[in-house]
């Protein structure tokens, strides 16, 4: 019997799925693994014994979009060698280069949008079977998963995706053209998934959408973000709620008042500025200045204790002078996050911005983010040194990628990580830590009994 089974594993064809990007594409590629599982698929970590390669893209920046055009021509002498070998692009990347992936590389064999991930079995059985290359960048209808297989990394914290694609159109930015308009999954679509992973023993979800704050805008039924966590809330088993990501120009107080009288929703919020000043802000098409932002951050730290909050930011946009940049210094050093995500501008084709004059020189950017950075650096040790000495609660998730035996990780509910020594069978629950000292991204503690 054990002969069979491992015949009918060295048999099952092998793919290789590479994620680049946001937690929306880790989310896809879930969906991805599980449809090819299905299929008789099982993955490999082996790009040489791989039977299927699939690359789940990104393009928001120009860089990743290079590493994977590189990876893709590297891919191509392991066809030559093995001629059965399928290579499929998808992501937002296969939307926005679709032609030019054909052009550049003749030998992959299919590209798919993300609005198609829950069409993959179709997708390779007309590629595998009918020896077809495929292209598809079909916008469906209707926005539904329900009955999409998913195969999810983790067992403790699993991402719900509540709406995709975006109506802002910020100047510099591809999204809206590479995952469509807006569009949000139903309610009972929605809190039917997140039973089912109490049911599982999930302990934490993670909501998902370009702006979460619109959903429900295009649905019949009238529901906004705020009532979806609320009813959300409710479900017994799930310890945790999380979300991402909040646009400061549809960031309604109520949400505020939802997360300050919830005990599930986690007491931090990502709220992008992208720029410190007012200016740079109007050209980027935000819809709002840092008047509004501030006063956003003012309401939200004055009703809820003790939350963290994080942002994006983008350094060297065109036009950005040094008094600009210095806005931005100005306003990290008055707001303080709790982390932020920084970039260099990337000039992205066909968006507003990339037709902009004076395009900040790659040197200037490098050298303000390495000074924005510094900043957020002395910014999060300080927060977190405030940490050192008190009992927070873990949610245990992994072990620690630190080389010392028996460590775990976690994050509390402020979404800091936690490392500690503990044993694995913790993992998937609740603990106390007591924090014994800190960095600038992770606080080390010792579990309390």
């Amino acid at each position: 019997m054990l002969d069979k089974l491992n015949n009918f594993a060295q048999n099952q064809p092998k793919v290789l799925v590479k994620t680049f990007g946001c937690q929306m594409n880790v989310n896809d590629s879930e969906y991805i693994i599980g449809q090819l599982e299905q299929l008789g698929y099982s993955r490999t970590r082996d790009i040489f014994k791989s039977d299927l390669i699939l690359l789940n893209t990104c393009c928001v920046r120009e860089n990743v979009e290079q590493k994977i055009y590189s990876l893709i021509s590297k891919i191509k002498k392991i066809k030559e060698n093995n001629p059965s070998l399928i290579l499929g692009i998808c992501g937002c990347m296969a939307q926005k280069e679709k032609e030019n992936i054909f052009k550049r590389a003749p030998y992959v064999d299919l590209i798919f949008s993300p609005s198609q991930i829950n069409n993959l079995k179709e997708i390779i059985n007309i590629t595998k079977y009918r020896n077809k290359k495929y292209i598809s960048s079909k916008n469906p209808t209707e926005f539904i998963l329900k009955h999409t297989p998913i195969s999810r990394e983790s067992k403790v914290s699993a991402w719900i995706q509540i709406m995709r694609g975006c109506n802002n159109y910020c100047s510099y930015c591809v999204v809206p053209y590479t995952r469509g308009p807006e569009q949000s999954r139903g309610v009972s679509e929605i809190l039917a998934e997140a039973e089912n992973l109490a049911q599982e023993n999930y302990k934490e979800i993670f909501l998902l959408g370009q702006n979460v704050n619109s959903y429900g805008k295009n649905l019949p039924e009238s529901v906004t973000f705020s009532k979806l966590l609320t009813l959300l809330n409710n479900i017994n088993g799930i310890e945790r709620i999380r979300f991402m990501t909040s646009h400061p120009k549809d960031l309604n107080f109520n949400l505020i008042k939802v997360i300050k009288n919830s005990d599930k929703i986690c007491e931090h919020i990502h709220l992008p500025i992208q720029s410190g000043s007012n200016k740079i802000l109007k050209i980027m098409n935000r819809g709002y200045d840092i008047n509004q932002y501030k006063s956003i951050i003012q309401e939200i730290r004055n009703k809820i204790n003790n939350i963290s909050i994080t942002t994006d930011i983008l350094v060297g946009f065109p036009g950005e002078t040094e008094e600009d940049f210095q806005q931005t210094l100005n306003i990290f050093k008055e707001i303080e996050f709790d982390n932020t995500y920084t970039f260099i501008y990337s000039n992205r084709e066909n968006t507003i911005a990339s037709l902009m004059p004076n395009q900040v020189p790659l040197q200037v950017k490098k050298e303000r983010l390495s000074r924005l950075n510094n900043l957020q650096k002395e910014i999060s040790i300080k927060i977190n040194k405030k940490l050192e000495d008190k009992i927070l609660e873990v949610l245990v998730d992994k072990k620690s990628l630190k080389k010392i035996s028996n460590q775990l990780s976690g994050r509390t509910r402020t979404n800091k990580t936690v490392v500690f020594v503990g044993e694995e069978e913790l993992i998937g629950q609740l603990v106390k830590v007591k924090i014994l000292k800190s960095d600038t991204w992770t606080l080390y503690g010792e579990l309390v009994r």
